[in-house]
């Protein structure tokens, strides 16, 4: 079955509803310079039901700041969304940290990057928090796991899923109303994923 990742959590009632609803990722950013940084992330991350993993988000962060978040158990991955290079990656892992790497799929090429990765899981994306899809033509049989993100929402996420059968679908923008992560949406994608039987 295919795996959900929701993504953006910033406040205590973020969490609390993932409790609820029980993704297997919880993604919450990390790099202080976007509107969805979780600000109260230390609060607020002891409440993550243990069986949720939990994903910190950077963006160019300095290896070592991501490597203290890797050796205080605060996060179970690392996702990285900048432009962090094959040797920071393994800096990470090297410090026992699991490590996602995003890519802004555009062309073939960034595929072929992303397949070459030394990331755990690589995570395909349209950029960074766009709320838009990038063209999905472009995946056919990519030959490793991959998370699925990029304007993903609850009307999309099972012909998202039917289509290409991600490892996982990663969403924050298609689970929110007016910027806050909204019940409802969290639950109906949730709802919308899991129906599918494959």
């Amino acid at each position: 079955m295919t795996k959900i990742k929701f993504c953006g959590l910033r406040l205590k009632n973020d969490v609390l509803l993932a409790n609820e609803i029980k993704p297997d990722f919880a993604g919450f950013i990390l790099s202080d310079r976007f509107w969805r940084f979780a600000e109260d992330f230390k609060l607020i991350r002891p409440m993550l039901d243990k069986n949720i993993m939990a994903v910190g988000v950077f963006v160019d962060n300095p290896p070592d700041e991501v490597i203290k978040y890797v050796k205080s158990g605060m996060i179970d991955y690392a996702q990285l969304h900048g432009r962090e290079d094959e040797d920071y990656i393994k800096r990470v892992r090297d410090s026992g940290g699991r490590v996602i790497k995003a890519f802004k799929i555009e062309t073939a090429d960034d595929l072929e990057r992303a397949y070459l990765s030394p990331a755990d899981l690589v995570l395909l994306d349209s950029g960074t928090g766009t709320g838009v899809s990038f063209d999905w033509s472009l995946i056919k049989s990519f030959g490793r796991d991959y998370i699925l993100a990029g304007g993903l929402d609850p009307e999309n996420a099972e012909e998202a899923v039917r289509r290409l059968r991600p490892y996982a679908v990663d969403v924050s923008s298609g689970i929110e109303t007016d910027r806050v992560k909204d019940g409802d949406k969290m639950r109906k994608f949730a709802e919308n994923v899991r129906n599918i039987t494959i």
